[in-house]
Protein backbone atom coordinates (compact mmCIF):
# COMPACT_ATOMS: atom_id res chain seq x y z
CA UNK A 1 0.00 0.00 0.00
CA UNK A 2 2.81 2.44 0.81
CA UNK A 3 4.44 1.80 -2.52
CA UNK A 4 1.28 2.75 -4.41
CA UNK A 5 0.88 5.97 -2.47
CA UNK A 6 4.52 6.93 -3.12
CA UNK A 7 4.23 6.21 -6.84
CA UNK A 8 0.97 8.15 -7.06
CA UNK A 9 2.53 11.12 -5.29
CA UNK A 10 5.55 11.23 -7.65
CA UNK A 11 3.16 11.10 -10.63
CA UNK A 12 1.20 14.05 -9.22
CA UNK A 13 4.40 16.02 -8.60
CA UNK A 14 5.59 15.32 -12.15
CA UNK A 15 2.18 16.39 -13.53
CA UNK A 16 2.31 19.68 -11.61
CA UNK A 17 5.87 20.40 -12.80
CA UNK A 18 4.86 19.64 -16.37
CA UNK A 19 1.81 21.91 -16.13
CA UNK A 20 3.96 24.73 -14.72
CA UNK A 21 6.42 24.42 -17.62
CA UNK A 22 3.52 24.45 -20.11
CA UNK A 23 2.06 27.61 -18.55
CA UNK A 24 5.48 29.30 -18.54
CA UNK A 25 5.96 28.43 -22.23
CA UNK A 26 2.43 29.58 -23.14
CA UNK A 27 2.86 33.01 -21.54
CA UNK A 28 6.58 33.42 -22.25
CA UNK A 29 7.51 33.42 -18.56
CA UNK A 30 10.98 32.80 -17.19
CA UNK A 31 11.75 30.43 -14.31
CA UNK A 32 11.40 31.78 -10.76
CA UNK A 33 14.69 32.50 -9.02
CA UNK A 34 14.77 32.23 -5.26
CA UNK A 35 17.55 33.76 -3.11
CA UNK A 36 19.79 31.16 -1.52
CA UNK A 37 18.76 28.47 -3.97
CA UNK A 38 21.20 27.12 -6.52
CA UNK A 39 20.33 27.89 -10.13
CA UNK A 40 18.55 24.93 -11.66
CA UNK A 41 19.28 23.15 -14.90
CA UNK A 42 16.49 25.25 -16.46
CA UNK A 43 18.85 28.22 -16.44
CA UNK A 44 21.33 26.40 -18.60
CA UNK A 45 24.96 25.59 -17.99
CA UNK A 46 26.18 29.02 -19.07
CA UNK A 47 24.08 31.10 -16.66
CA UNK A 48 25.08 32.61 -13.36
CA UNK A 49 23.86 35.21 -10.90
CA UNK A 50 25.81 38.47 -10.72
CA UNK A 51 25.49 41.28 -8.24
CA UNK A 52 24.88 44.67 -9.84
CA UNK A 53 24.13 48.17 -8.57
CA UNK A 54 21.13 50.00 -10.00
CA UNK A 55 22.30 53.18 -11.78
CA UNK A 56 19.10 54.94 -10.68
CA UNK A 57 18.48 54.11 -7.00
CA UNK A 58 21.91 52.68 -6.10
CA UNK A 59 20.52 49.46 -4.58
CA UNK A 60 22.48 46.24 -5.05
CA UNK A 61 20.64 43.28 -6.53
CA UNK A 62 21.45 39.85 -7.92
CA UNK A 63 20.40 39.14 -11.48
CA UNK A 64 20.75 36.03 -13.65
CA UNK A 65 23.11 36.58 -16.59
CA UNK A 66 23.12 34.32 -19.66
CA UNK A 67 26.64 34.03 -21.05
CA UNK A 68 26.09 30.96 -23.22
CA UNK A 69 24.90 33.09 -26.14
CA UNK A 70 28.08 35.17 -26.27
CA UNK A 71 28.28 38.93 -25.92
CA UNK A 72 24.87 40.55 -25.82
CA UNK A 73 22.93 43.50 -24.49
CA UNK A 74 19.50 43.40 -22.88
CA UNK A 75 17.26 45.49 -20.65
CA UNK A 76 15.98 44.44 -17.24
CA UNK A 77 13.95 46.46 -14.75
CA UNK A 78 15.39 47.20 -11.32
CA UNK A 79 13.72 45.02 -8.71
CA UNK A 80 13.60 47.98 -6.31
CA UNK A 81 12.73 51.15 -8.27
CA UNK A 82 11.44 49.52 -11.51
CA UNK A 83 13.61 51.70 -13.76
CA UNK A 84 15.02 50.05 -16.94
CA UNK A 85 18.67 48.99 -16.70
CA UNK A 86 20.76 48.14 -19.77
CA UNK A 87 23.07 45.19 -19.13
CA UNK A 88 25.90 44.43 -21.54
CA UNK A 89 27.50 40.99 -21.21
CA UNK A 90 31.13 40.85 -22.33
CA UNK A 91 32.86 37.57 -23.21
CA UNK A 92 36.30 36.75 -24.58
CA UNK A 93 37.05 34.92 -27.86
CA UNK A 94 36.63 31.53 -26.14
CA UNK A 95 33.21 32.52 -24.79
CA UNK A 96 34.37 32.94 -21.18
CA UNK A 97 32.67 35.68 -19.15
CA UNK A 98 34.80 38.84 -18.95
CA UNK A 99 32.49 41.46 -17.49
CA UNK A 100 29.08 43.04 -17.16
CA UNK A 101 28.38 46.70 -17.87
CA UNK A 102 25.36 48.34 -16.27
CA UNK A 103 23.96 51.70 -17.38
CA UNK A 104 20.80 53.76 -17.60
CA UNK A 105 18.60 53.37 -20.69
Amino acid sequence: MKRRRSRRRSTVVESIASAQRDIDALYGLEPVFEPGREPSHELGAASAFHSIQCPYCGERLDTPVEIGTGANTYIEDCQICCQPIELEVQVDSQGAFVGLSVRRC
